[in-house]
């Protein structure tokens, strides 16, 4: 699979943390940055990982900040996009299954490396469920504003 992965400063150890596991794993990895510690804005990137997800360039990203949330929202802002919160297994299996996320968001602060692994390994293994599903996907597709 080809994934775009990035995070601001906030999010920088846990996105390298993740982005050297995906590579393990035999997955193509585009890290549109952040490319250290140094003070980053969220917006940047995780538009940019969603960017290459929205045009076919990647077949999901992974963005991690801080919390989650604020790249997530930044990640979202790209039409086409359905990210999701990820803190836990759960979580990455719901997002997949009932929404069809195609964004997985972290944050460094709240979600240690080991459970964003296994959290992320399981986004990338559920498969959408369509079926009673795919008209609430469909609705959030007309919601894009392009």
């Amino acid at each position: 699979m080809q994934i775009a992965i990035g995070s601001d400063h906030a999010g920088f150890h846990l996105k390298n943390t993740l982005r050297d596991w995906l590579v393990e794993q035999g997955h193509e990895v585009e890290d549109v940055g952040t490319f250290s510690a140094e003070r980053a804005d969220y917006p940047v990137f995780g538009a940019a990982a969603a960017q290459l997800v929205a045009n076919g360039n990647a077949d999901y990203g992974v963005v991690v900040c801080g919390s989650g949330q604020g790249i997530c929202m930044a990640a979202n802002k790209v039409a086409g996009i359905r990210a999701g919160v990820i803190r836990d297994d759960q979580d990455a299996q719901m997002s997949r299954a009932h929404n069809d996320a195609n964004v997985a968001c972290f944050g460094e602060r709240v979600t240690d490396s080991q459970t964003a692994i296994n959290a992320l390994a399981v986004f990338l293994s559920t498969e959408f469920e369509g079926g009673r599903h795919q008209n609430r996907v469909d609705l959030l597709g007309e919601l894009d504003v392009n």
